[in-house]
């Protein structure tokens, strides 16, 4: 994801909100917390896997390799970005 973009997130659910992404945010993780949306996660208490969402559509990018394992369909909220409009289950 270049520098200057920002990406749609959508949050599958019953009311499938939608927030944008911005080119600031470190990770999916960050933008979430910044939009208010409580996501359940562990990682900053050294335990990877815990902000696992499921990904519905579109692609991410990780910053760095995740310590966790991640099947396909699955994402870890704080070390990825989306590339492009994504639509997560949290």
């Amino acid at each position: 994801m270049s520098t200057n973009t920002t990406a749609e997130v959508i949050l599958a659910g019953t009311d499938s909100q939608s927030l944008e992404f911005d080119s600031g945010c470190s990770s999916l993780l960050e933008c979430l917390e910044q939009h208010k949306i409580d996501v359940p996660y562990q990682c900053r208490e050294g335990y990877c896997g815990a902000c696992r969402a499921k990904l519905v559509e579109g692609d991410v990018s990780y910053n760095q390799e995740p310590l966790a394992f991640v099947r396909s369909g699955e994402v870890l909220l704080c070390c990825s970005k989306p590339n492009g409009k994504v639509k997560i289950e949290l």
